[in-house]
């Protein structure tokens, strides 16, 4: 019986107005579980009472430490459901259960993980409290209310300008905190989807970190089998391939050969890139007229199919003043599939000898880096 000890968990819970409440206990069996809607194995359900109390007992336990998940659900849904579209509306909370150590919570309905308490926290369920706080705020800060005209090319960048933010704020709090089990929920909070193409870096730094106090665990290992090189774009600090490109001249180039003196500008872009073409004229137009002499270069790759439709729009862009390339294989490209990208608008800024310094740098900012890189 000693491995199905007694362990309460309790909580009252505010702003029922229905009788048909259910909190769910659920346990997350890999990393990418952790986080995910219908993936974590439900192991135990508590009916809301009218006034708002729940109780689980005897929860099985043959762990000493485990993270397990706390979803509030209306009948119907389904008990490993977690809602992860809107930070102020989550119905689920991460916990850490430690053996023969109880736990009372309070949370209100309606916004269960924003307004989640433990009485009394242990060091670790503290640290998911602090990151679900960083949560809370930055996606208030960055994301809540805001809806973006995606069919215009600024829009989207500063859309994905606000969740990279987001998800700063929590990378920044995964990089520094001593827990490990906050840092991977951090992790997955980062993406529920499982997609990070934008932020390869920091899995790898998470894998380093971590591989060095936890290498056995489980978890560990699977994050770092996330962050092996060849399930993740090219990355900062890395030597950019030296690729052979299809030119709109019907030339063909070795990338090495056309590299800029003091910096180029690897850009991917379409036709039907609203923000690519935007960027183009307002920003990569500018740059090249001001740098180019001074050993500023750019090498284009376009995701097309139809070269009269990339031809007309590099002109009309005046991007055909750099280099220019494309398989004309769409989305298929193999130039993006060596480089391991499925995302556009995306660029790599490297150094004189081909080496990334930055990536996904937009309009202002990408004008300022250029600027100061110059300035050196």
């Amino acid at each position: 019986m000693a491995c199905n000890a007694p362990v309460d968990i309790s909580g009252r819970l505010e702003g029922i107005e229905k009788e048909d409440i259910k909190v769910y206990l659920i346990e997350p069996e890999t990393l990418q579980q952790v986080a995910a809607s219908y993936l974590g194995k439900v192991i135990d359900s508590a009916v809301v009472d009218t006034d708002g109390s729940f109780e689980f007992r005897n929860v099985p336990k043959n762990k000493e430490t485990v993270l397990l998940e706390l979803a509030v659900q209306h009948t119907g849904k389904a008990g490993n459901y977690l809602q992860n579209d809107n930070a102020n509306r989550a119905n689920y909370m991460p916990i850490v259960l430690k053996s023969r150590e109880p736990l009372h919570i309070t949370a209100r309905v309606d916004e269960f993980q924003k307004s989640f308490k433990i009485e009394n926290p242990s060091e670790i369920n503290n640290a998911l409290l602090e990151v679900r706080g960083i949560k809370a705020k930055a996606y208030q800060t960055y994301l809540a209310e805001k809806h973006w005209q995606i069919e215009e090319g600024n829009e989207l960048i500063e859309k994905e300008h606000a969740i990279l933010q987001y998800k700063t704020a929590l990378m920044n709090f995964a990089d520094t905190t001593q827990h490990l089990l906050p840092a991977l929920v951090a992790t997955r909070w980062v993406s529920p989807e499982n997609d990070y193409e934008r932020v390869p870096e920091f899995l790898v730094n998470q894998c380093e970190k971590w591989n060095k106090k936890q290498s056995n665990n489980p978890w560990v290992q699977q994050l770092c089998k996330l962050s092996e090189p060849e399930n993740l774009p090219v990355l900062i600090g890395d030597e950019f391939p030296n690729l052979i490109l299809p030119m709109l001249t019907q030339e063909t180039l070795h990338l090495k050969e056309v590299l800029g003196k003091k910096l180029t500008i690897i850009d991917l872009w379409a036709s039907w890139c609203a923000p690519c073409r935007l960027e183009n004229r307002k920003v990569l137009v500018p740059l090249w007229d001001e740098y180019y002499d001074q050993g500023l270069q750019i090498v284009a790759y376009a995701l097309e199919s139809d070269e009269a439709s990339w031809k007309a729009a590099a002109e009309r862009d005046g991007a055909d003043r750099w280099h220019q390339a494309s398989d004309l294989q769409g989305d298929d490209a193999p130039f993006l599939k060596k480089i391991r990208v499925r995302t556009i608008p995306a660029n790599f800024i490297l150094d004189e000898n081909g080496v990334i310094i930055a990536k996904n740098i937009h309009g202002e900012d990408l004008m300022d880096l250029v600027k100061n890189h110059f300035k050196k």
